[in-house]
C-alpha cells in the first residue's frame, strides 16, 4: 500500500507541470496569439459611457484597423446608414492605397504603438507577479490551472501604463491542454502614483480579460472589461469604465494584409 501510494504521488507530480513551466508555456502561447492578431478581422461591441452600445466590424486595411459601424444598441443600421458607412469604407481603402510611404509609416506606427502597449500590459502580468497554483478546475468548457498572482517584490515596471501592476493582485486561468489564457483578472489593492505627481490609481480599479480559440491554435480576446478609479492632482476623482465584446473572427480580407501562414 505504501509503495502504491508513493507511485501515485509520483505519477501526479509528473503529470502536473510546476508553476514556472505553466507560466512559461502560457507566455509563449500568448506571444504567438498577439503576432497572429493582425491577420484577423472581427466584430466588436463597445459599451458607451451613456450606457448605449455600438457594434462595429473591425477590419485590417493596409496595416492598421478600421471600424465600420454596423449596429447601435444591437439594432442594425438603416439601409441609408449602411450605404453611408460603405461609402466611407471605400474612401478609406482608396486613401490608404494611394498614400505615400511616409504617410503609411506614420499611420501604421500609431496602430503598432497601441498594439504593443496593450500587449505589454498583459505580458507584464507574468513579470510583475509571483504565481501560486491553487489547483485545477473546470471553467466553462475548459479544464484549467487556476493560479493566484501577488505583487513581486522588486518589480521594475518598464512604462507608465505597467506601473499600475505594482499595486495589483489577480488570478489567471490557463487551459491545461494548450496553455492558453482562458481568463485573467486583476485589481488594484493599494494606490499607485503615475505620471509623476499628477495622478494616482486608486483601489477599486480592476480589469478582466477572457479569450477564446479562433483557429489553428490561435486564441484571441472574447471579452474585456475595465473599471478605473483615479485621483487627478490627488484631489479630483475620476472614474472610467470600458466593456468590449469580440466575436466572429475571420481572416482579414481587405488589401495590404500579410499572407496567412
Amino acid at each position: 500500500m505504501i509503495l502504491l501510494a508513493a507511485l501515485s504521488l509520483a505519477a501526479n507530480a509528473f503529470a502536473q507541470p510546476d508553476v514556472a513551466t505553466i507560466i512559461q508555456r502560457s507566455v509563449e502561447a500568448n506571444r504567438l496569439d498577439w503576432e497572429a492578431a493582425p491577420n484577423y478581422d472581427r466584430f466588436e461591441r463597445d459599451l458607451q459611457p451613456d450606457g448605449s452600445t455600438r457594434t462595429s466590424e473591425v477590419m485590417m486595411i493596409w496595416g492598421s484597423d478600421y471600424y465600420r459601424l454596423v449596429a447601435v444598441n444591437d439594432k442594425p443600421l438603416s439601409p441609408e446608414e449602411q450605404a453611408a458607412e460603405q461609402q466611407r469604407l471605400e474612401q478609406v481603402i482608396a486613401q490608404r492605397q494611394n498614400e505615400s510611404p511616409a504617410q503609411r509609416a506614420q499611420r501604421t506606427a500609431k496602430y503598432q504603438k497601441n498594439l504593443k502597449r496593450n500587449h505589454m500590459l498583459i505580458e507584464q502580468l507574468t513579470v510583475a507577479f509571483d504565481f501560486k497554483l491553487l489547483g485545477e478546475k473546470k471553467l466553462g468548457a475548459y479544464d484549467v490551472y487556476e493560479l493566484e498572482a501577488t505583487p513581486r517584490p522588486g518589480y521594475k515596471p518598464p512604462s507608465t501604463e505597467t506601473k499600475v501592476l505594482t499595486g495589483m493582485r489577480g488570478k489567471l486561468w490557463v487551459d491545461k491542454q494548450t496553455y492558453q489564457w482562458v481568463k485573467v483578472e486583476a485589481e488594484v489593492i493599494h494606490p499607485v502614483s503615475i505620471m509623476g505627481f499628477l495622478a494616482r490609481v486608486e483601489p477599486g480599479t480592476r480589469f478582466e480579460l477572457e479569450e477564446m480559440p479562433v483557429e489553428d491554435g490561435i486564441w484571441l480576446p472574447k471579452h474585456f472589461s475595465m473599471e478605473a478609479h483615479a485621483k487627478v492632482f490627488f484631489v479630483f476623482s475620476h472614474k472610467e469604465q470600458e466593456e468590449e465584446t469580440y466575436f466572429d473572427y475571420h481572416k482579414a480580407s481587405y488589401p495590404g494584409q500579410p499572407k496567412a501562414q
